[in-house]
């Protein structure tokens, strides 16, 4: 599926949407250049999920537990990672085969170790169809 949004409040409400049908051991993969709104998308993807914590890009920590939606939700920000064992040093096959959901930006830096069954989010833009557009591939996931 390919959606297509001209404001961060529609790739928010987007997001939004797809957190609300998230279900217990689903992992979402969210990949985009530096700047395309995936920290956006996961503010919108917690909201669906009931999350209330404000959420941010845990580029330092790796991973940020919320667990006050109807679901604990497992963000984890990768791209600062030096190799992929440094996901071993923080038990990820318990966040990723768990009772939560995963979301995993910039995915594709750690992709050997990914669920085959992971829903896949590519997040692009494209300034001549405004500075707000963005075009968001979903693969994986029915709407």
């Amino acid at each position: 599926m390919v959606f297509e949004t001209f404001s961060p409040d529609e790739t928010y409400e987007l997001a939004r949407r797809i957190g609300e049908k998230a279900a217990a051991g689903q992992v979402y993969l969210l990949n985009g250049d530096l700047g395309v709104g995936k920290t956006l998308f996961s503010q919108g993807f917690a909201a669906g999920l009931g999350v209330s914590e404000y959420v941010n890009s845990p580029t330092f920590t790796i991973m940020q537990i919320y667990d006050d939606g109807r679901l604990p939700m497992y963000h984890f920000d990768v791209y600062r990672i030096g190799d992929v064992s440094e996901m071993d040093e923080i038990g990820y096959e318990e966040y990723f085969y768990g009772e939560g959901v995963c979301l995993i930006e910039w995915a594709e830096l750690v992709e050997e170790i990914l669920p085959d069954d992971a829903v896949s989010i590519l997040i692009e833009k494209d300034i001549a169809r405004g500075v707000d557009y963005r075009k968001i591939s979903i693969e994986g996931l029915e709407l």
